[in-house]
């Protein structure tokens, strides 16, 4: 575990330099060295800061890859399932089987005891019948021979 880390840190400060060389570069190909003055063949011109801004991101690149495959490879070992873990607790019983091709009860047919149990205790209204409100008188509808 120890080496992953490691390495893990090493890919985390490749990548920030890689993100601040390719952030240096210019799209035009000038780099650092631009507007610097000195000989054009020297090593800080722009010429010259332009190749070393190529060749280090190149070679950051490969070690970014490299890098990333190794951590894969280590990962599979720190992670590997060797070890299982039993700590989960199975002392819950399970419910009886029910065979699911048996025909199932008809929900809607009477019940066997003698007076079935309240839907809400002590509310006398539930008799099992649907509510009915009585209809109402047409001499009280304040619309009645309007649709006429």
């Amino acid at each position: 575990m120890g080496l992953f880390l490691f390495l893990t840190v090493i890919q985390a400060i490749i990548a920030a330099a890689l993100v601040g060389v390719v952030l240096m570069q210019r799209s035009e190909g000038g780099g650092l060295g631009i507007g610097s003055g000195g000989s054009p063949g020297g090593l800080m011109s722009a010429r010259g800061a332009a190749d070393f801004l190529t060749r280090t991101t190149k070679w950051l690149a490969v070690l970014f890859v490299v890098l990333a495959i190794i951590l894969a490879a280590l990962a599979v070992d720190v992670t590997s399932g060797a070890e299982i873990d039993e700590t989960l607790d199975r002392s819950v019983s399970t419910p009886a089987q029910v065979d699911p091709l048996a025909p199932a009860a008809d929900p809607l047919a009477p019940s066997a005891s003698p007076e079935p149990a309240p839907l809400v205790p002590g509310d006398p209204g539930l008799d099992g019948q649907a509510p009915v409100s009585p209809v109402p008188d047409t001499s009280d509808d304040p619309l009645a021979g309007v649709a006429d």
